[in-house]
């Protein structure tokens, strides 16, 4: 196949998984073996930077990489088998996630205790704790918003026009120096970091890498639209309180103007989406399709846990 030249690097591969998937991309050679995905840590490095090349296909794509093997379909057979692995562990290890009313209440309360990543860079992190929990969150915010605008044909009503409110928002209103990608890109120059889109997936761990595939998985099956937007109520309720805890460290660390910026823009601006999301993203899916509150509950679930594991990774090495 002829390469396109257009988008980021093919990253280091970090097992077998990932090993044939990338020399098949970049050389033709053998794509991975599909019983292989189903005995792979489904949590592991391998597992998620394998499904992470594959559904970069469907974004950028690769330096190099034709265009076609975005639907080709051994690839897809392989990508199938990557995601019925994560699945079915998240489902194993989710179980019943309970009520879904249980569940947004739950992500009203905002913690107090100093426990979480956002409370530990507000009241001790240096630039160097910022720099790193930047380069992870570049694999999703220089692409913000891009899983959640699949779900918008899958939508209807009342549903679809929050939607598409909160998504108008996300993209900068019309405005490219406001869409939140670029603003990210704006925050991670004022921390002197390459703001090139995916250049740092070799540092992103596989927690990271979990998340933001896990975006990808709801976004591109239509059958996974309530968790899909469940992820994104998680998102949205959540943003505001963290994200003022981020423009604080951001601002006594000196991180600079555009650095504090993405952040208190996203205080006022998410407190509005948590409003659109609840009443009516959710609201108006559940009016039209009642059936589906498990799997918006299921969403938030899957969020929290994913979350859960990288702030865990992330306080881990900092306490170390």
């Amino acid at each position: 196949m002829a390469g396109d030249r257009r988008g980021p690097v093919l990253p280091r591969y970090r097992g077998p998984l990932s090993a044939a998937l990338t020399c098949a991309l970049r050389d033709g050679g053998a794509l991975p073996d599909t019983a292989a995905a189903s005995r792979a840590d489904p949590y592991g490095d391998d597992l998620q930077l394998a499904l992470y090349t594959c559904y970069e296909l469907h974004y950028r794509g690769f330096d190099g990489v034709d265009s076609g093997w975005e639907w080709d379909p051994a690839l897809l057979a392989v990508r199938a088998a990557l995601e019925h692995r994560f699945l079915a562990a998240l489902r194993r290890d989710l179980g019943d996630p309970g009520s879904l009313d249980d569940l947004l209440s739950g992500l009203l309360v905002d913690t107090v205790d100093g426990g979480g990543v956002s409370e530990f860079l507000e009241e001790r992190g240096t630039l160097d704790h910022l720099r790193e929990y930047v380069k992870q969150r570049s694999l999703y915010h220089l692409k913000e918003a891009d899983p959640h605008a699949w779900v918008l044909p899958r939508l209807s009503g009342r549903a679809k026009a929050g939607m598409a409110a909160v998504e108008y928002d996300e993209f900068g209103g019309g405005r490219a120096e406001r869409v939140h990608a670029r603003l990210f890109a704006d925050l991670m120059a004022d921390l002197g970091l390459e703001t090139y889109y995916g250049h740092y997936v070799d540092v992103g761990c596989a927690e990271m890498l979990a998340l933001v595939n896990a975006m990808s998985l709801f976004g591109l099956h239509r059958r996974l639209r309530g968790a899909l937007v469940g992820h994104f109520a998680a998102v949205e309720i959540t943003s505001s309180p963290a994200s003022r805890r981020l423009a604080h460290a951001m601002e006594r660390t000196g991180a600079g103007p555009a650095a504090e910026f993405f952040y208190s823009e996203h205080v006022e601006a998410d407190a509005v989406h948590e409003q659109v999301v609840r009443r009516d993203v959710i609201g108006g899916l559940l009016d039209e399709e009642p059936e589906l509150e498990p799997d918006i509950a299921f969403g938030i679930a899957v969020t929290s846990h994913l979350e859960d594991r990288l702030g865990s990774r992330l306080l881990t090495a900092w306490g170390a």
